[in-house]
Formats: C-alpha cells, sequence, structure tokens
C-alpha cells in the first residue's frame, strides 16, 4: 500500500517536559505534565504544565466575566427560561446604546451592559495580548505570534471603538450574537453602498484567500514529503534534505519556480496579517470618509453607472397618502 499519512500515525512517548527555565521574577507553572492519547493524534500529546502568570489571570478573569454578562443578559430576554435560551440561541443578542447616547454611558438595559461588557473583554484582549508577547521575549522567540495576534485586534478595534468614535456614538459598534452580528455586516454593507466596491475590502478577500491557498499547498507539500522527514521543518531549513529538495523541485516543474522551507512561511505570514489590517482599513473609511461606495466606485471609473431603466424612483413618503 503507498504510503499516506493524512493523520498522525506514530506517537512518540515518554517521561513529560517541563519546559525551559523560566527567569528570576516569573510565576512558577503548575501542574505535572501528562500524555493524552486522542490528542496525540492531533498534535503533542503532552498535556501541561500551564504557564498562566499575572497577565494571564487578568485576562482570563475578564474575558470570563464578559462572557458571563453577554450570557446573562441573552437568558434574561427570555425571561430567563434556560429551554428558550438553547432554542433562540442563535439569534439572541446584546446590543450596543442607540444612537440618542452618543459616546455617554447609557442606562445599563439601555447599552450599559454592552459598554461593561465591551470594557472587559478589551481589556482580556489586550492583556492576551501582552501575555503573548511577553512569554515568546522570555523564551527567546520572535514575536511573530504577537503580532500577527495585533492584525486581529486592529479589526477588532476598529469595529469596537475606533470607528464608534470617529462616527460620534456607540450604535455603530458590533452587537454580541451569532446572527445578530452577522445582520450587522449585511446591514452595514447596504448602508454604505456595497462593501463590495471597498477597494481595501476587495485587498482583504485577496489576502484571505490567498493565505487560504498558501497554507494548503504548504500542508499538502510537507504532508507529501514527511516520508523523508519534511515535517522537521527547521533541520531542513538549517541543512536541506532530500525532502525539501524534492519539495523545491516539485513546485519548479510545477509552477516554474519554488519557496524555501522559511520563505513559505513569511509569504503566509504576511497574507494572513494583511486580511485584517486591509480589512479594518476599509471599514474604518466607510462612514467617515466616504458613505457609498458604489457612486465612489462609479466616480473613480471603478464601476459601471446603471441605467435607469425603469425611470425615476419616486420616495412614498412625498406621495401625501391614500385617499378614500
Amino acid at each position: 500500500m503507498q504510503y499516506q499519512n493524512l493523520f498522525t500515525r506514530v506517537q512518540p512517548t515518554g517521561p513529560g517536559h517541563h519546559g525551559v527555565e523560566l527567569p528570576a521574577g516569573n510565576s512558577p507553572r503548575t501542574g505535572e505534565p501528562w500524555l493524552s492519547h486522542l490528542l496525540g493524534r492531533l498534535g503533542n500529546a503532552q498535556i501541561g504544565p500551564i504557564y498562566l502568570g499575572g497577565l494571564g489571570l487578568v485576562s482570563l478573569i475578564t474575558g470570563t466575566l464578559c462572557f458571563n454578562i453577554i450570557g446573562l443578559n441573552m437568558l434574561a430576554s427570555v425571561g430567563w427560561n434556560p429551554i428558550e435560551f438553547i432554542r433562540q440561541l442563535p439569534w439572541l443578542a446584546l446590543e450596543p446604546p442607540s444612537p440618542q447616547y452618543g459616546l455617554h454611558f447609557p442606562p445599563m438595559n439601555q447599552g450599559g451592559w454592552w459598554m461593561l461588557a465591551s470594557g472587559l473583554l478589551l481589556v482580556s484582549v489586550l492583556t492576551w495580548w501582552a501575555r503573548t508577547y511577553t512569554r515568546a521575549r522570555q523564551l527567546g522567540m520572535g514575536t511573530h505570534v504577537a503580532w500577527a495576534f495585533a492584525a486581529a485586534i486592529w479589526l477588532f478595534l476598529v469595529l469596537g471603538l475606533f470607528r464608534p468614535l470617529l462616527m460620534g456614538h456607540w450604535s455603530e459598534a458590533v452587537p454580541y450574537g451569532i446572527f445578530p452580528h452577522l445582520d450587522w455586516t449585511a446591514a452595514f454593507s447596504l448602508r454604505y453602498g456595497n462593501l463590495f466596491y471597498n477597494p481595501f475590502h476587495a485587498l482583504s478577500i485577496v489576502f484571505l484567500y490567498g493565505s487560504t491557498l498558501l497554507f494548503a499547498m504548504h500542508g499538502a507539500t510537507i504532508l507529501a514529503v514527511t516520508r523523508y522527514g519534511g515535517d522537521r521543518e527547521i533541520d531542513q531549513i538549517l541543512d536541506r534534505g532530500t525532502a525539501s529538495e524534492r519539495a523545491a523541485l516539485f513546485w519548479r516543474w510545477t509552477m516554474g519556480w519554488n519557496a524555501t522551507m522559511e520563505s513559505i512561511h513569511r509569504w503566509a505570514w504576511w497574507f494572513a496579517v494583511l486580511c485584517p489590517l486591509a480589512g479594518g482599513i476599509g471599514i474604518l473609511l466607510s462612514g467617515t470618509v466616504v458613505d457609498n461606495w458604489y457612486l465612489w466606485a462609479v466616480k473613480h471609473h471603478v464601476a459601471p453607472s446603471y441605467p435607469a431603466v425603469l425611470g425615476t424612483a419616486i420616495d412614498p413618503s412625498t406621495l401625501g397618502g391614500v385617499k378614500p
């Protein structure tokens, strides 16, 4: 049977590893490491020890409080009925304040709970980013993961903080909920003339699909050469073996040129990071700089001006109602 490895077949077992020594002033790791066969089929079989630290603790507490505030408000909206809560969960929401409150703090039941949950979520996300950055520095790693996380946080801040501040009221922010946040996205696109005409939205989609393609190509290539040790990518970067040579030869044959074992990760990292960066710029410009992306596209000769085949649209409010 031909060699295939679409899932992990071989699991190394041995004594648990506690990790490198932590510098002075760091909280100790907690828990004894142990092995899980099930998780070993997906990745590294060892679980623990866990390092939380002060930043991790703050992030965990504030994130849990935010989650509970959102959940309890949703439960209250169905009369504290757990059955209805489960049944209607995809449609339940915690909405931001209405426009009349501007940037002021509204009453708790008129958006105040949304404000409180958002503040806690902001603290949770930012402290987790700081934890990601400091852990990488303490381990002598590069901070690539932290900056990739920061790209996603940029889009998060644009949607819930930067753009509402520029627009002058919190009602422009995204509600918490599954379908309600999707409804917000559709309404946002309609309100500002269809995001398909937003060039930064288009760039974001390019990087989204591009990163998906690059990760799929890279993942498939490494799986195809693991029989030659291609999964040990750091070894292949430092000392190219038959795995990376065959991978390079394949792409030179099929595409005309090839990435290296290192550069493919830089390509994929940049494509993935630029997706939320470009998307955040497009969202930030909507309503603050450009009121209608379709009209903007027509003005700049990006989109055609559609002919008025049905004549001039009449505003129903000018008809004066139906007379008896």
